[in-house]
């Protein structure tokens, strides 16, 4: 910051941010968080302001993030075990087939439901599907010209947001390409994901309750005939 300037981001200034971001409950983007004050304060200003922020915080539980929808605060990994004995009920975990199909749309997207189960080597069933879409981190971004005109899938903001990142530059490298060891690694992030597990569970509109059906891996012959059309 440059202290000869009239905007210069006071102690005070740095405060009202700082407020601002622990109680907001959303993001915020370095616009929303020039609408807080009524002088011209420059985005050069409140981008270092944020940068002190996040270093004060730095031996604290909680920590100030950069993320793709904006900045906000979240508390450590280190802070989870703690946090969840609130808690009585347990995240959600996601089976294999749904972390597997989630890893490979994060890093060959956009792709379709058809080259992803090409890549898996098994039919992806509309259930995977639909956790992922209900969750709110994959979505429909266009279309493939091709015959049926297939969906293509890409993550969206609120995936990167759920694993704190910025872009999908962010995301773990690969070492190795094969659809588990993706998922394995995709899951280390943040995501609940047990490798073993032999349902697939769904959070109905994020509430508490769960639903649980028995995962079953078919082959693209034997998939059900009610599934969508890929």
């Amino acid at each position: 910051m440059n202290p000869d300037s009239p905007t210069f981001m006071d102690d005070h200034n740095k405060r009202v941010i700082e407020t601002a971001l622990l109680c907001a409950q959303e993001p915020l983007s370095v616009a929303d968080l020039s609408r807080l004050f009524v002088e011209d304060i420059t985005t050069a200003d409140i981008d270092e302001a944020l940068v002190e922020i996040q270093r004060t915080w730095d031996d604290k539980g909680m920590e100030l993030v950069h993320i793709a929808t904006g900045w906000r605060f979240q508390s450590r990994l280190s802070m989870r075990e703690y946090l969840d004995r609130l808690t009585p009920e347990k995240p959600p975990k996601y089976s294999r087939a749904v972390m597997e199909t989630l890893a490979i749309i994060a890093y060959r997207q956009p792709v379709t439901r058809g080259e992803i189960e090409e890549i898996r080597g098994v039919a992806v069933s509309s259930n995977v599907m639909k956790q992922l879409e209900d969750r709110g981190w994959v979505e429909v971004i266009g279309h493939k010209d091709t015959i049926g005109r297939p969906g293509l899938y890409a993550t969206t903001k609120q995936f990167l947001d759920d694993l704190s990142l910025t872009n999908l530059q962010s995301l773990p490298i690969l070492e190795d390409a094969a659809p588990m060891a993706a998922a394995e690694q995709l899951g280390q992030a943040v995501i609940e994901f047990d490798p073993t597990a032999t349902v697939e569970t769904v959070v109905i509109d994020q509430s508490a309750v769960v639903v649980q059906e028995q995962a079953e891996e078919v082959t693209p012959e034997s998939e059900d005939p009610s599934d969508e059309t890929k």
